[in-house]
């Protein structure tokens, strides 16, 4: 059983941003990093099932703003490795959240850097910058909110509201310094923050690409194949009803169900197998153990 742990275990971390090793999560000893072990973001970032399926998720809905669409199709190279750019992020929202001050503060300053670099201009001729502030608000809300939708329907559908509006007000400092403005810190505030920017939301070909791009991703293992798929249906059932009518395809009843109970016994698995993401090393580094 422990080869089978193994194996599994290191197939899933070979998705992470570990898998680019530049950031040792268990030194420097002692050092809490920018939230610590008590923190809202601590418990919601720390599963890797519902952070894989909100981070889908939270692509899609990112690719229903044309100009953070835009941004993403000009100046990345997800079509041709999108492991890579999966990668990528998870190393920011792990390194962010559970690296050192050290290793947090030089991911953030490193995409600072990277966004003053990506300007254009849009298909709708409107000039766009990775770097203003309202775009950064919604690639954040976009991103976080699925997070937290995807941690209450998969790992802790009890969390408190207390603790959700806890959570909102972690990771807003993340995004304010990237630049981001009025930024929401609570659940209310991201709920009324969605509905105000719905109607600048557009599901155009480019979006409906982006589906088609994770559709067709090649898996990069063999229990990537079968859990990547199951992923990327969870991650569109996690959509919003109006997204997915966004996107021309809704689930019903039934299908959802089907996912969540399938999704509900690979988490378990999940669970059991990996013992070596960021969470476990970062309790590692402050000698604490780890409640699975």
């Amino acid at each position: 059983m422990e080869l089978i742990r193994r194996s599994i275990e290191s197939q899933v971390l070979s998705l992470t941003g570990l898998a680019l090793g530049q950031i040792d999560f268990e030194q420097p000893p002692g050092d809490p990093g920018l939230f610590g072990p008590d923190s809202a973001c601590w418990k919601v970032h720390g599963d890797f099932t519902s952070m894989m399926i909100g981070g889908i998720s939270a692509l899609l809905l990112q690719a229903l703003h044309p100009l953070a669409l835009a941004g993403v199709w000009d100046h990345s190279n997800f079509r041709d490795d999108l492991l890579g750019r999966l990668r990528r992020t998870g190393q920011f929202i792990s390194g962010t959240t559970y690296g050192s001050r050290r290793d947090a503060d030089w991911l953030i300053d490193k995409v600072r850097t990277i966004h003053l670099q990506v300007v254009g201009t849009a298909p709708d001729g409107r000039a766009y910058a990775a770097s203003d502030p309202q775009l950064l608000t919604w690639v954040h809300v976009a991103e976080v909110s699925c997070f937290l939708k995807a941690h209450l329907r998969y790992r802790d559908p009890l969390l408190s509201v207390t603790e959700q509006d806890r959570y909102y007000a972690e990771v807003a400092s993340i995004a304010e310094r990237l630049g981001a403005a009025d930024v929401p810190h609570s659940c209310a505030e991201v709920e009324q923050y969605l509905a105000a920017i719905r109607p600048q939301l557009l599901c155009d070909e480019r979006s409906r690409e982006i589906l088609r791009i994770l559709q067709a991703a090649p898996a990069p293992s063999a229990i990537a194949a079968p859990m990547g798929k199951l992923m990327l249906q969870a991650g569109y059932d996690l959509l919003p009803d109006w997204a997915q009518q966004q996107f021309g395809r809704s689930f019903g009843p039934w299908r959802s169900r089907l996912i969540r109970i399938a999704v509900g016994r690979v988490a378990r698995l999940l669970r059991w197998a990996v013992r070596g993401a960021a969470v476990h090393r970062a309790h590692k580094r402050l000698g604490l153990a780890i409640r699975r």
